[in-house]
């Protein structure tokens, strides 16, 4: 058995990605395989063998303390594959190849210099020169290693120059939702939509608690919204949003649980705003409404509308605009027929094309070809 050592700083150990996907794929293809998180104890979870860092509150104090306590965890371990997550592990990664030669992967989540351009908490003037900065070191970085894995193909095209890198899309497990379809019941009086995920402005929870209050309709309509407020004072700004009163927010929510919120919905929101690392994005929510068969109402982006229009699974809308989103609401709640077969074709859709099932298949090539 070929012994990988999975590393992140910033996730937790039950990651879906890291854990669910990558981590639990590999040990069902016989790799001892060990993750590096924060965790409260170390123990072996379905074959994964987890090894503890602390929790850390703040950024700054986990991007100091938790990249060297982590490359001290990796060295002791003795690895074939070492296979990092996070940006700020990139020195931990340089390290490790220098002082072991083993392999090296860098998995990369995001598009990290684009996300740069819209955090709030770094100032406008720096942020170009970060994002410029970040590009440059990751770039500089990935010579070091011996492949890229990234989550989508617009992420991959960063590194066309890199002739090892691959896109491992961040599609849902089939398996996981086998009991996860849409409860269809004509006679109840409430129509459910649902949004799962962080809740901050560019992620258009303003403009869809306002939609909340612009639609007009015979059923009573409910929000079911998951995830936390960043910042938190975001919190009290959407509240007092006359929409509000029609949302059952739940806070944060494990994985697990929002399976079953996924049966009761009718509709599922995505409506992010155009920032620049999102218009390229394939985020995880708008496949789980899919495989849990429920339409879509999603942000207007090329790359969606061809996903989202082509399999006939929704609507695409102008994310910016309250209207816009609650007339799509509207047409849903109108035209259930319409609305339970979109849901149909996005089920279909995940089962025959954006799956993990068939994702992983690219994971496991890769780590045959590094190592053989």
């Amino acid at each position: 058995m070929f012994r990988v050592v999975h590393i992140t700083t910033v996730h937790t150990a039950k990651d879906v990605r890291i854990f669910h996907k990558e981590c639990k794929t590999l040990a069902s293809a016989d790799y001892e395989v060990f993750l590096i998180a924060q965790h409260d104890k170390k123990e072996v979870i379905d074959g994964v063998h987890i090894i503890p860092l602390p929790r850390v509150k703040g950024r700054l104090k986990r991007m100091v303390l938790l990249p060297f306590m982590g490359l001290i965890r990796a060295l002791n371990l003795k690895a074939k594959v070492y296979h990092f997550h996070d940006p700020e592990l990139l020195l931990a990664g340089i390290l490790l190849k220098i002082l072991t030669g083993k392999k090296i992967i860098y998995d990369i989540h995001e598009d990290y210099s684009k996300q740069i351009l819209s955090k709030y908490y770094i100032p406008n003037v720096l942020r170009k020169g970060i994002a410029h900065a970040v590009r440059m070191i990751e770039y500089i970085s990935s010579l070091f290693f011996d492949s890229i894995v990234a989550a989508t193909d617009d992420i991959m095209k960063n590194f066309s120059y890199y002739k090892k890198a691959i896109s491992v899309k961040n599609f849902p497990i089939i398996e996981n939702f086998s009991n996860t379809i849409r409860i269809i019941d004509k006679d109840k009086d409430v129509f459910y939509l649902i949004y799962t995920g962080g809740l901050t402005e560019t992620r258009g929870i303003i403009q869809i608690v306002q939609a909340l209050e612009l639609v007009d309709s015979n059923n009573q309509v409910k929000l079911i919204l998951c995830g936390e407020f960043d910042p938190p004072d975001l919190e009290i700004k959407v509240r007092r949003l006359r929409g509000f009163e029609k949302v059952e927010y739940l806070g944060w929510v494990e994985h697990r649980e929002i399976l079953a919120l996924l049966s009761k919905a009718d509709v599922g929101l995505v409506c992010l705003h155009p920032a620049i690392n999102y218009i390229t994005s394939l985020p995880v929510k708008l496949f789980e409404y899919m495989i849990a068969g429920i339409p879509v109402i999603a942000s207007n982006f090329p790359l969606w509308k061809e996903i989202i229009e082509d399999n006939n699974c929704g609507i695409c809308v102008n994310p910016l605009d309250p209207k816009e989103i609650a007339e799509a609401i509207r047409y849903l709640i109108e035209h259930p027929d319409i609305a339970r077969k979109m849901g149909e074709n996005g089920r279909k859709a995940i089962l025959e094309k954006f799956n993990w099932e068939n994702e992983n298949k690219k994971l496991l090539e890769l780590y045959w070809k590094i190592l053989n």
